[in-house]
């Protein structure tokens, strides 16, 4: 959902294990340091076209060592969520995980283009000469990241967490700024209508670096006083109806408003057109929007993890639309297998789809689990490949493809043809067009109307409320 509509790794340094003054390079980062007990990211130079074959690397349903993840296309075309996990991603502690929700016509390409690259962006960060230039009059005292800190002065323990905090929070809020930077430039992909949401967690130790833009969500399973599993959301749905984003938006002379079909979506619109009807605040890419008050300024957020943390779930809204935070959670808490968790939450979704909104088309869906024990059951990688590819073809009547990246690509369906746009789609992007997608042609136009998520099956044009916001 969330589419357009428009009616036009423990750190090995020994100075760190004994309490001794560091450079803050180090900030808990295991990657800058010279001693390692495994090859990590700084040992590899990946390209792009590399990525694939990265080692502890996921992005297509499955399972790691302590995670699985799973998308399903919906029922409006070609399947427009991506997702990662990367284990080992800057130390053998550390794991980056990511949700991305892509809409408008290239949708689908801008959420793989920034599964891939981000992640490279944030490790780039923390390598660059910048970085290290502007944190050489500082310390850090790295601690053990699973155990209390052995520590005598107790207020440099926490000059250390708030450091380490502000390092990362500049390193999401760089990495984003230059991967919409990237989106903008780039010379064949279209994002001027077409963007993604992302939802990105950093999980190093006890350590949970969270940032985020859109309406994607990442949520915490964890035991109560009373040992009951409990839901903790993670971070806020940005919607364009929350009252610092509307304010933003408005100031900038963007209008917000619902159709009068789905009141209960607001979206935002150009000042002097009534498109493209964007249903977040923030997203990569939609550059028609961004003089307007959508923005791609993450939202950063820290939590130390503790024993009572069980597991993390990261989900497109597709998910959230029909299923709530403690739902979810019941739903990976009893799933058969952890292997078959993030499954079990895309097959809920789908029969919630069916029974809440028969007449809607069904939205993308997926799902990351992270299971904080670093544990996963004994279920194979066969018996998990086997049922990804029998689900693809019992799920849709398309035939699933090879991928220029090697792997099976979603199915694809054929768009309906309900409402068109007024003015005919480009041709799409070559270099980074997966093989096989099914796209629209030069000849076709993209529907507006398919980013709408419950009166999407409606025959004619939306209908707007006689009385509008004034900007």
């Amino acid at each position: 959902m969330g589419g357009c509509v428009s009616t036009s790794s423990h750190s090995t340094c020994s100075s760190q294990s004994n309490g001794e003054s560091v450079s803050s390079s180090c900030m808990g980062i295991g990657f800058v340091c010279r001693k390692r007990t495994k090859r990590t990211f700084s040992d590899h130079v990946y390209a792009l076209q590399n990525l694939p074959s990265a080692p502890n690397r996921i992005f297509m349903n499955g399972k790691s060592r302590s995670s699985c993840i799973f998308t399903q296309q919906g029922r409006k075309g070609i399947n427009q969520d991506a997702m990662v996990v990367w284990e080992d991603f800057m130390s053998e502690d550390t794991i980056f995980c990511g949700v991305f929700d892509g809409h408008g016509p290239y949708g689908h390409l801008v959420a793989r283009k920034v599964r891939d690259t981000l992640p490279i962006k944030l490790l780039s960060f923390f390598q660059s000469p910048q970085l290290k230039q502007n944190d050489s009059g500082k310390t850090c005292f790295q601690r053990n990241l699973k155990t209390p800190p052995d520590c005598e002065d107790s207020e440099k323990d926490g000059f250390v967490e708030d450091s380490q905090n502000s390092v990362w929070k500049d390193a999401f809020l760089n990495s984003y700024k230059a991967m919409d930077k990237e989106l903008r430039s780039h010379p064949n992909l279209d994002c001027f209508c077409s963007g993604s949401t992302a939802v990105t967690i950093v999980k190093q130790g006890s350590n949970l670096f969270m940032g985020y833009i859109g309406d994607s969500r990442a949520i915490l399973a964890s035991k109560d006083a009373n040992d009951s599993t409990v839901a903790v959301q993670l971070t806020v749905d940005l919607k364009p109806d929350l009252p610092r984003e509307a304010e933003r938006i408005k100031r900038c002379k963007g209008r917000v408003f619902a159709l009068q079909d789905e009141p209960e979506v607001p979206r935002v619109w150009l000042p002097f057109d009534d498109a493209p009807g964007l249903a977040m605040a923030r997203a990569f890419g939609d550059f028609c929007l961004k003089e307007y008050g959508v923005i791609s300024i993450p939202e950063f957020s820290h939590r130390t993890l503790t024993d009572a943390d069980q597991f993390i779930v990261l989900a497109s809204d597709g998910v959230w639309d029909v299923l709530s935070n403690e739902e979810v959670v019941d739903i990976v808490s009893s799933a058969p297998t952890r292997a078959s968790a993030a499954r079990s939450v895309v097959d809920s979704a789908a029969r919630e789809w069916k029974l809440k909104y028969p007449t809607s088309k069904m939205d993308d869906c997926a799902v990351v689990c992270l299971f904080l024990d670093r544990r996963m059951d004994s279920e194979s990688d066969c018996d998990e490949q086997a049922f990804s590819s029998a689900t693809l073809r019992s799920n849709h009547s398309g035939t699933a493809i090879e991928s220029d990246d090697g792997q099976r690509s979603e199915p694809c369906l054929q768009r309906n043809n309900t409402v068109r746009s007024s003015e005919g789609s480009k041709g799409l992007p070559v270099d980074d067009m997966e093989i096989g997608d099914a796209v629209p042609a030069e000849d076709q136009n993209w529907l507006g109307l398919e980013g709408v998520t419950r009166v999407n099956s409606l025959v004619q044009l939306p209908r707007f409320s006689e009385e509008r916001p004034v900007s």
